[in-house]
């Protein structure tokens, strides 16, 4: 059952990355100015996020809709999604109303302060889902089942951890010979 939910909520959290990512492609300066917007990099660092956000969210959403490397992918689809929590939080803090940027432009939004918190909610259910993906590990209909065979295959308990078979003292000695 677990792996079913995984499978949910990697597709889910992949959806949005892929979506956010594919919508922000087209126009790179409107990615720069949605940085921008939020007044919290230094000037220099501003150009260069505002391009790399957009083909990371795609490459993001890629790697965690058809499962490959799964935990990776969702350790930092959590770590940005708390960057972006942060980035939120702070533009709420110092009065900014900026629209998040999160799916295309950013800029000047009136109504900023009442999307907040929504935009937090959603960040923050990301989040879980993500981690969630992580505790699990990969999922069912994942490419790490193919790519890493040898990984997927090992018997393990329904805790996680591995299952070594028992050897017996001839077998050991043998072993140790070997080695």
């Amino acid at each position: 059952m677990k792996q079913w939910l995984a499978l949910v909520a990697r597709l889910v959290v992949g959806g949005v990355w892929l979506y956010a990512g594919l919508v922000k492609l087209p126009d790179p300066a409107a990615s720069i100015e949605s940085v921008r917007a939020y007044e919290l990099l230094p000037g220099a660092w501003v150009e260069p996020v505002g391009y790399l956000l957009p083909p990371l969210e795609v490459v993001l959403g890629l790697a965690l809709v058809l499962g490959v490397m799964t935990r990776g992918a969702a350790v930092l689809s959590a770590l940005l999604l708390g960057a972006f929590v942060f980035g939120i939080s702070w533009a709420w803090s110092q009065g900014l109303e900026i629209d998040c940027g999160c799916f295309g432009d950013g800029g000047p939004n009136p109504d900023a302060a009442a999307e907040y918190p929504w935009e937090i909610a959603r960040d923050v259910g990301l989040i879980a889902m993500s981690v969630f993906v992580v505790a699990v590990g990969s999922s069912r209909l994942a490419l790490d089942g193919v790519l890493f065979r040898h990984r997927a295959l090992e018997p393990t308990d329904i805790d996680g951890s591995e299952h070594l078979p028992e050897l017996t003292p001839d077998q050991d000695d043998q072993q140790e010979i070997e080695r």
